[in-house]
């Protein structure tokens, strides 16, 4: 599968990963290990281990400290508040989504990651939602189909993720990968994939191999933890070497990322993390 990778004027757009494994990337979510430093030289160090380097939001970071470690920056948070599935939240998420790209652009970065609802900075749905109605994914799917048109124009491609509702998002509406998969296809543009988050997975539905199988064809890029704790891989209970596995039997080339927790040492989680998938 092959996920459009844009070619500005960034002179690291199109620089390659340098640690491949079967196929595909390996990534590190900055936001959640060395956090004892600042922003930009966890991304150095993310980098100077071999990994790409995935960020939230952008507001409060140094964009020209970014761009200068020389790291690949794969995924960032695609939009600055709004929802999906009602006029008005629309137009807000439209309106900060345009935002995004600009820093994408400057970041040299591919993708943008997109939720059901836009969430605060404890992770919970702005508005929370009980019942998801047919007119709620009708709205949902032509705000994405608006924004995979904005993805299209500028070389770039937004990602919509999974989330769990059990622990880390309750009231989140189109959370279950089902739910996120369905919204994807339905949009049916290359420039709209899905992220699809195999700890939020674990959580809300299970049977990861077979959900990885069915999924692959709209994925743009996958997500790790363990759970319980969603630490790095082989602190719980799911056996990520069997979905490498299957990862490398169905041919995908795209980019797994580990967002969550360090155990210990962060540099021992990474090793820890390579070696799952490698």
């Amino acid at each position: 599968m092959t996920i459009p990778v844009p070619t500005g004027s960034h002179p690291f757009a199109t620089k390659p990963a340098e640690d491949v494994m079967g196929g595909f990337r390996l990534a590190v979510c900055a936001e959640m290990v060395f956090i004892d430093r600042p922003f930009a030289e966890r991304v150095e160090r993310i980098a100077a281990l071999g990994f790409e380097a995935e960020m939230w939001g952008w507001p409060g970071k140094d964009i020209d400290a970014l761009v200068k470690t020389g790291a690949t920056i794969s995924s960032m948070t695609g939009y600055l508040g709004g929802t999906l599935d009602d006029a008005g939240g629309a137009e807000e998420l439209v309106r900060t989504a345009r935002q995004a790209l600009a820093v994408a652009e400057r970041l040299g970065c591919a993708r943008l990651n997109l939720h059901g609802t836009g969430l605060d900075d404890r992770g919970l749905p702005v508005v929370p939602t009980a019942v998801v109605t047919p007119r709620m994914w009708l709205t949902a799917a032509r705000t994405l189909g608006r924004l995979a048109e904005m993805g299209e124009r500028a070389g770039r491609v937004f990602t919509l993720e999974n989330l769990n509702t059990a622990v880390d998002h309750p009231g989140t509406p189109f959370a279950r990968a089902a739910d996120t998969l369905a919204l994807v296809e339905a949009v049916g543009s290359p420039h709209l994939r899905l992220n699809l988050d195999l700890y939020h997975a674990q959580i809300g539905e299970g049977n990861l191999v077979e959900l990885v199988e069915r999924a692959l064809p709209v994925v743009g890029e996958i997500q790790v933890a363990d759970v319980p704790g969603r630490c790095e891989p082989g602190t719980g209970e799911i056996h990520y070497p069997a979905v490498a596995a299957a990862l490398r039997r169905l041919g995908y080339d795209g980019v797994v990322a580990f967002e969550g927790w360090a155990s210990g040492d962060p540099e021992t989680a990474l090793d820890r993390f390579r070696r799952a998938f490698g």
